[in-house]
């Protein structure tokens, strides 16, 4: 998957939710679950350019195309904060995460879990402590 994915309109974000929540998927499963009602093939249209911008892939069962994510959606939405990083505060997570607290989006609580989080991360990837 490309670090630099292209954005998702409106459609294709419900879409890749089922498809991370409920994968691997049919497009006749996700357009059951789509919150709107469309045609098959719209959805079918939806997967396949889900495909050629890097989101999901797909298997063939049959005459069937089963799809699933390229990638976990925690590695996606974290290459989409590090998007944000880079446009708003010049790469620092620092001045992000400072920025939440100030705003009251994180508290203390969240913060040292969060560190917690990240220590065991690196403990587990052998990256010695700072």
């Amino acid at each position: 998957m490309d670090d630099r994915l292209p954005e998702l309109g409106d459609l294709e974000r419900e879409v890749m939710q089922l498809v991370w929540a409920h994968g691997p998927v049919t497009a006749e499963v996700v357009r059951e679950r789509l919150s709107r009602r469309l045609k098959e093939s719209t959805v079918r249209t939806v997967l396949r350019r889900l495909e050629e911008k890097g989101y999901a892939t797909h298997t063939v069962d049959g005459r069937t195309y089963v799809y699933q994510a390229a990638e976990p959606r925690a590695r996606v939405a974290a290459k989409a904060v590090q998007r944000i990083v880079d446009w708003f505060c010049n790469g620092s997570i620092e001045e992000v995460l400072v920025g939440m607290v100030d705003n009251k989006m994180l508290d203390q609580q969240q913060l040292r879990t969060l560190a917690d989080q990240v220590a065991k991360a690196k403990k587990a990837r052998g990256v010695k402590k700072e």
